[in-house]
């Protein structure tokens, strides 16, 4: 009879047990010395996923150059039930735009570019931008800060379905329009600001925007789950998309090649490589100094609008005069954020599966990894004998 108990026991424990790793959709790292804090953004995280219905995501957070918190959680397959992981790659929107402007100044750095040559320089045939019947001639300098003048994209222009996938004919949509305004007055962000970026770095090379990606960006700074997506070959590691449908429900996204976006828009990573991208900035020796330098610095418009971009980064400063640089990333089947925030030595991210209808909480996720030590309590333990 004992035995039979024991048995019987037994199977209970292994069924539960086994269901529960069935159900294990969590892929963690973690700095022990930020237990608590880690336990707190979780929770955070866990809740903006379940109140979005958000099928899977990454997060990342670092501090002094070392991250101390990454994970994937929930799923890259809802079909499969395939876990998200801290490697699975997801589309992150406009944050693929930092990328390209990485690469422009590299490539000005080695005299390739030159961020006051006109796009005609490197495209013969593009047709000067007219504004008010003015012919005006478009900066690369002017491109990568979104004060060009050129127009924001249509609606029919987010259909993207393969048939043009060649970045050096994704300025056909776009190149005979008139300008919004006059080069250099406004900003203005568009994504053909970038894929026009983008076709000029292959005609200055004579190489793919994929390989100068991985040349200058992803080999450089060994971001091993960072490419350029393709629907037509296998990435390994790729999550599938997801949209909300009129009643909320969650269905796969509308099918987008975004190849021919490549540079503004068409790039997949996931939390942990931009976290990883975020840091070069601050203590990698890859970027020289003077890229550091130019990066984050906002250029002088003739307009009467403050800038608050600086080469496709947002830049702000809180309440408490400390400056960030950020970038959120809206996509279909997708979303992402990156943030660093230099004086506290702090970069975080976040990457999605799910068009991004929320903002996502970063703010919120880090806060506990950048509270201020409480000096009530500190004054009361030095004040114990």
């Amino acid at each position: 009879m004992m035995k039979r108990v024991f048995q019987i026991l037994l199977f209970v424990f292994l069924v539960i047990n086994l269901t529960n790793c069935r159900k294990k959709t969590h892929d963690i790292l973690y700095d022990s010395k930020y237990k608590k804090q880690i336990i707190t953004a979780r929770n955070e995280a866990s809740m903006y996923l379940r109140l979005n219905y958000i099928p899977g995501a990454s997060f990342a957070v670092s501090i002094d150059g070392k991250i101390v918190y990454s994970e994937g959680m929930g799923l890259a397959s809802k079909d499969l039930e395939v876990p998200a992981t801290r490697k699975t790659k997801f589309r992150i929107g406009e944050i693929s735009e930092l990328f390209t402007s990485l690469i422009f100044h590299m490539m000005v750095e080695e005299g390739i570019l030159h961020p006051d040559s006109t796009v005609q320089r490197y495209i013969p045939g593009y047709p000067p931008a007219m504004f008010r019947d003015t012919p005006n001639k478009i900066t690369l300098n002017q491109l990568v800060n979104h004060s060009s003048g050129i127009r924001r994209e249509r609606d029919d222009e987010f259909i993207w379905n393969g048939e043009n996938i060649a970045l050096q004919n994704s300025y056909d949509i776009f190149k005979n329009d008139n300008l919004d305004y006059t080069p250099g007055w406004f900003e203005n962000p568009s994504a053909h600001n970038f894929n026009l970026l983008g076709a000029v770095m292959e005609k200055a090379t004579g190489k793919s925007f994929a390989e100068l990606l991985k040349t200058y960006v992803t080999d450089t700074l060994q971001l091993e789950n960072t490419e350029i997506d393709n629907p037509f070959r296998t990435v390994i590691g790729r999550t599938d998309f997801y949209d909300l449908n009129f009643v909320s429900q969650i269905v796969n996204a509308t099918f987008r090649d975004m190849r021919f976006r490549a540079p503004s828009e068409g790039i997949l990573s996931n939390a942990g490589d931009l976290v990883k991208f975020g840091n070069a900035f601050l203590y990698s020796g890859v970027i020289s100094d003077s890229i550091k330098s130019r990066m984050f610095k906002k250029t002088k418009l003739m307009g009467d609008f403050p800038p608050s971009l600086a080469n496709g980064w947002f830049v702000s400063m809180n309440m408490k005069g400390e400056t960030y640089f950020g970038k959120i990333g809206e996509v279909t089947g997708g979303g992402a954020v990156l943030l660093i925030i230099p004086d506290k030595k702090v970069v975080a991210a976040v990457t999605v599966n799910l068009t991004t209808s929320e903002e996502i909480p970063i703010f919120k996720i880090i806060a506990p990894f950048i509270e201020e030590p409480d000096e009530t309590k500190d004054k009361g333990k030095n004040m114990q004998p």
